[in-house]
């Protein structure tokens, strides 16, 4: 396969000229392409936001939901039939601040998920205000004299809590990017890859140029599997590490600690239905 499989032809996309969201598209359909993934057997989930928008624009099953919803949604689909390729894909306002508690317990949870954040520190659709990865000092339309709170670490915390693959990239380093992607795919539990970008519309500041200068690419020196060192190297910033940051391999996931799972492995949707054993419960409430 190649990305072609995935793409929409003449499709009008609402994002600026120069947005990082082009380039981590990209990513995202080659990583797709080089797993042969089969579009039947994968459904894309986003909430709110320009970075939301994304799957939209791929030829694949999607679900758009609420703002910061989009985990809950994507877990849902993964317990309901876990033979299904499960991927998130949204913005650092939508996964961090109004999905932030649902970002919690899904680590929590640990479902078979990949999560791909779109972290371009702004929030974009709703026209530049700070989001939670927002550098302190940077100055917005809402916060005038700048930024005052300490910006949230989205890796730092996965790693904190258990998340069983984290990793970050950056849209301007797409061959690491893809890889980083398809690792994440591949890899059996909650996955989280964070991908830095510019918004040159609304972030002046954190531009594709201060990307580049601020973030140093792992060596293979660093062992993924050593929790401390992964929370140390997560904890870095300027500048950020990009690579696997924590790996934790045979953790169980969600939906197989789920009952219906236990003694049969087939979903639920796959089993023979008798539609005629719930007439009389449907009609005891009448």
């Amino acid at each position: 396969m190649d990305k072609s499989t995935y793409e929409i032809p003449g499709v009008e996309t609402a994002w600026c000229p120069g947005c990082g969201n082009f380039g981590l598209h990209n990513c995202v359909m080659n990583a797709f392409a080089a797993l042969g993934l089969d579009p039947k057997d994968l459904v894309m989930v986003s909430g709110i936001g320009q970075a939301a928008k994304s799957p939209q624009y791929l030829d694949v099953s999607y679900f758009n939901g609420l703002h910061g919803r989009a985990l809950a949604h994507a877990t849902g689909i993964k317990a309901a039939n876990p033979c299904l390729t499960v991927v998130v894909e949204s913005g650092d306002g939508d996964l961090y601040g109004e999905g932030g508690n649902h970002f919690l317990h899904a680590i929590r949870r640990n479902p078979d998920l990949t999560v791909i954040a779109h972290d371009n520190m702004v929030y974009g659709l709703t026209k530049g205000q700070a989001a939670p990865t927002s550098q302190r000092g940077m100055v917005t339309p809402v916060q005038v004299f700048g930024v005052a709170s300490e910006p949230l670490n989205p890796v730092s915390l996965a790693v904190a809590l258990g998340a069983t693959f984290v990793a970050q990239g950056a849209a301007g380093e797409p061959a690491l990017t893809q890889d980083l992607i398809q690792q994440a795919i591949r890899h059996k539990g909650f996955s989280l890859v964070n991908v830095f970008q510019a918004c040159p519309s609304f972030n002046k500041m954190n531009t594709h140029t201060w990307f580049k200068e601020n973030t140093r690419k792992l060596d293979g020196a660093c062992d993924p599997a050593d929790k401390g060192a992964a929370f140390l190297r997560a904890s870095e910033t300027h500048p950020w590490p990009l690579g696997v940051l924590y790996r934790q391999e045979g953790k169980p996931v969600f939906e197989e600690q789920l009952a219906p799972y236990r003694d049969d492995s087939a979903p639920l949707f796959w089993r023979p239905r008798s539609p005629g054993l719930a007439k009389p419960l449907l009609q005891a409430r009448k």
